[in-house]
């Protein structure tokens, strides 16, 4: 399996998940040219996608949703209420109502070579989702977007080999900024976004022996940097009650505006 992020940010979210010859988007959040060099930059063809996955309709991770389905008809997978969210979304413009196809939260389905799971999420959103994967033993999971997580959530993502999971905002940095009340208080709230240090947390109740590679999306532009992201993060796992110290990982840092680089999980 493999797993790459060609934007991850609170300005638009696109990853790319595959296994042989099989590979998928989760979101399309930025726009249809840069999805576009982004898949080149892997080698790849926007046509030879098996589809896009959706985590739910915020324009972060719809906004170039609708030129890939009408330039190149991909399958579209999502919850019945992000369906009709995204169907009632005017900015994303017509799109083939056949090219979506519904997914049932925590019930398995098959794309090619690929098993996905759609985990259910707290996010305000219409019925938001993370994806679980799953090819010949490996598993990694996608998950951003969460203001909270629970022992439902920690079992999920149980035994995997890989993640990209949201670092989205320091505290102190939303709680001291220029941010209005109410969207600080969105923001921090359960339906709203995982911190750094919940981030690691996180993190600290599903690490393993074996798991190979972690990988930070959706981290806010105004509210954190890398930088930070990566040494809170560390610093709850080592703190964390878990026999792990945050430097016996690979952490990286899903960039906002380029790609970043392939996670190959063998």
């Amino acid at each position: 399996m493999e797993l790459y992020s060609i934007a991850s940010g609170s300005s638009g979210n696109c990853i790319c998940v595959g296994a042989g010859r099989c590979h998928l988007l989760v979101d399309a959040g930025i726009s249809g040219k840069r999805i576009e060099e982004g898949l080149f930059a892997f080698g790849l063809k926007p046509e030879e996608l098996k589809g896009i996955l959706i985590t739910h309709e915020h324009a972060d991770h719809i906004g170039g949703l609708g030129v890939m389905a009408r330039r190149y008809g991909l399958p579209m997978y999502a919850t019945a209420g992000t369906i009709q969210a995204v169907l009632n979304t005017k900015s994303v413009g017509k799109i083939d109502e056949s090219l979506f196809h519904e997914v049932n939260l925590g019930y398995e389905f098959q794309i090619d070579d690929l098993l996905v799971e759609p985990i259910e999420i707290s996010h305000d959103a219409a019925q938001p989702a993370a994806y679980k994967f799953k090819s010949h033993g490996k598993s990694a999971a996608i998950i951003t977007d969460l203001g909270t997580y629970d022992e439902k959530i920690i079992g999920k993502l149980q035994n995997l080999d890989a993640i990209l999971l949201e670092a989205n905002h320091d505290v102190h940095m939303l709680q001291a900024g220029r941010y209005p009340y109410l969207l600080k208080k969105r923001i921090l709230g359960d339906r709203g976004h995982l911190s750094n240090e919940l981030c690691g947390r996180l993190l600290g109740e599903i690490l393993h022996d074996g798991f190979q590679s972690i990988l930070l999306g959706h981290l806010s532009k105004e509210n954190n940097y890398p930088a930070l992201a990566y040494e809170a993060v560390r610093l709850e796992v080592t703190m964390g009650d878990n026999p792990y110290r945050g430097t016996d990982f690979p952490i990286a840092i899903a960039k906002r505006d380029e790609p970043s680089e392939v996670i190959y999980i063998r």
